[in-house]
């Protein structure tokens, strides 16, 4: 500026190109774009291996750098599969370059309760020079899917991530939202960003090594999506329940290929991905849930925590909303052929369990709102709940007996 001349700076210029003539206050809504890539695979790191490799693009000139990490609890299942993963992305060393050894990482819950393994992360992507256009590969299940994809999301504010869940419940649900976090004060997921995954693939041979119980889990996720977008596929999981509570495959993988399907249908098109609004429908069933799982010190597995929440909300829809009782029974037995519990000793103490009606408004943000149904296929947002009756739901779950 050269000196002696005025230095103009009023906020009400009139100004050309569309552009306000009182900047001041402006409200402008915008889009981010973003891809949701979902893959199918039979054996990722064998027959089908090439959709893991066109996935990790090269940068320009540059060859993708790629850091894997490992569900512990899977690794010692299947000790070969870390050799098997460095084979299928060292085949291509044209294209791809491995940031060191595959890492394992601690798997289940534990995960997510300690805050010294998401540091260790952070420093192994650092000390390999990892940037926003390396890839983070993490194989595992939902908690360390989780834990891995919320140090990815806040390195560099986001290295591009690939998730391959190893578990029905991370494949049909978890995995393939768009949520990452870690456990804080106690609570679940306290800690935690939104981050679009880079893309996700879901691999039926890295199921098979699952223990019965764990392969069950995900099939809650599955009943609670269908209550709430399909009539149709809930009906399929009613009439297959003991077929998929047995592993039989083609009715397993339908299963989950649906419920994956309508949770992302309802991320991409549901209009609120990263939960802003009142209203979480994929919640049904979880304000319970989460509360159930520190007050066992997570003895409850995730899933069988819903298993029991959704029959507890479903009963209380019934009673309060007019949700058939019939079909209430009807969400019980099929939970129930699915091999999952609807009871569990927790439940004894309701007022304790109250505590978490509190802590998923908290978790939400502004006032109570809880997802119900009045019909299948036809979910409710209630701002309000009428503990006596709620009180009631317990009871009769916990004394619900297949005819």
């Amino acid at each position: 500026m050269i000196s002696g001349d005025p230095l103009i700076c009023s906020p009400c210029l009139s100004l050309s190109d569309g552009m306000p003539s009182d900047y001041a206050s402006v409200d402008i809504p915008f889009v981010v774009p973003q891809t949701h890539r979902i893959r199918t695979t039979d054996d990722v790191f064998g027959a089908d291996g090439r959709v893991l490799l066109d996935l990790l693009e090269p940068s320009g000139d540059r060859i993708a750098k790629v850091q894997v990490w490992l569900d512990s609890q899977l690794a010692a299942c299947r000790p070969e599969l870390a050799g098997r993963i460095t084979a299928a992305l060292t085949a291509r060393p044209d294209r791809i370059q491995l940031a060191g050894p595959v890492r394992t990482v601690i798997g289940g819950e534990a995960c997510k309760n300690d805050p010294a393994l998401i540091e260790q992360m952070l420093e192994q992507f650092n000390q390999h020079d990892l940037d926003r256009r390396s890839y983070v590969v993490v194989i595992g299940g939902g908690a360390v899917l989780d834990a891995v994809g919320y140090a990815a999301a806040i390195a560099h504010r986001g290295i591009r991530l690939v998730r391959l869940p190893t578990t029905t419940l991370a494949q049909a649900d978890s995995g393939v939202g768009v949520k990452n976090a870690v456990n804080w004060f106690g609570k679940k997921n306290w800690k935690g960003c939104f981050a679009v995954p880079w893309a996700v693939i879901n691999d039926w041979t890295l199921l098979k090594s699952l223990p019965d119980r764990d392969f069950r889990c995900g099939f809650s996720e599955a009943v609670k999506v269908s209550l709430l977008k399909s009539s149709a596929e809930f009906d399929f999981l009613c009439e297959h329940a003991e077929q998929i509570a047995a592993r039989q495959e083609t009715a397993s993988a339908h299963a989950i290929a649906a419920a994956c399907w309508m949770h992302i249908q309802h991320i991409t098109e549901g209009g609120d991905p990263f939960e802003m609004l009142e209203a979480r429908p994929l919640d049904f069933g979880h304000w319970s849930a989460h509360r159930m799982e520190p007050l066992t010190e997570y003895s409850i597995r995730h899933g069988e925590a819903v298993a029991i929440g959704v029959a507890i909300d479903t009963v209380y829809s019934s009673l309060v909303h007019g949700f058939p009782k019939q079909d209430a029974n009807r969400v019980l037995d099929c939970l129930l052929g699915l091999g999952l519990p609807i009871r569990d000793a927790v439940l004894d103490d309701v007022e304790t369990l109250r505590i978490g009606l509190e802590e998923f408004r908290q978790h939400l943000g502004g006032r109570l709102t809880l997802t119900m149904l009045k019909a299948i296929g036809q979910p409710i947002n209630v701002h309000e709940v009428q503990w006596p009756q709620m009180q009631a739901a317990i009871e009769t779950v916990q004394n619900y007996q297949a005819p």
